[in-house]
């Protein structure tokens, strides 16, 4: 059973939590994304967008930011991972794509992303990611394009 309640809400999810597993495959211990991460994580997303938060911490914080993820996209496919692990420091980088649409719209959306995590104790004590925030404003249509041009 998960530490995080209503999995279900995440759906929209499911492909990125089944990559990153895949990922950290036997360096982890938990059966979920969210019992592989330890109860005082930090997620840091070094290239965001406006309104997302630089920083959260807390496993608990993470799944709440997750949450609502489904009102605004749904993933049907992660693909393309590169694992890269350097035993010494713990430290795993993960390159991985994704695509999906946008749920309100169905407009496409796919952007490719680079994770790096740091595992101590079995657990990832320490998330920074990466992503191209060009392709989310396109896929969401922000900021509109001035009229009259093309």
């Amino acid at each position: 059973m998960s530490t995080i309640a209503n999995l279900e809400e995440f759906a929209a999810l499911d492909p990125f939590f089944r990559i990153i597993e895949e990922g950290v495959a036997g360096l982890v211990d938990g059966e979920h994304f969210f019992d592989m991460l330890a109860e005082d994580v930090v997620f840091e997303y070094v290239i965001t967008v406006p309104g997302y938060p630089r920083r959260v911490e807390g496993r608990a914080a993470v799944a709440e930011l997750y949450r609502p993820y489904g009102e605004m996209f749904s993933l049907e496919r992660c693909y393309d991972l590169a694992v890269h692990h350097d035993q010494k420091t713990g430290v795993v980088v993960l390159e991985y794509a994704s695509q999906g649409h946008v749920t309100t719209t169905g407009a496409a959306y796919g952007n490719r992303y680079i994770s790096v995590l740091t595992i101590k104790d079995r657990r990832i004590v320490h998330w920074r990611d990466y992503l191209d925030p060009l392709v989310v404003f396109d896929a969401l249509g922000w900021p509109e394009a001035p009229r009259g041009t093309s």
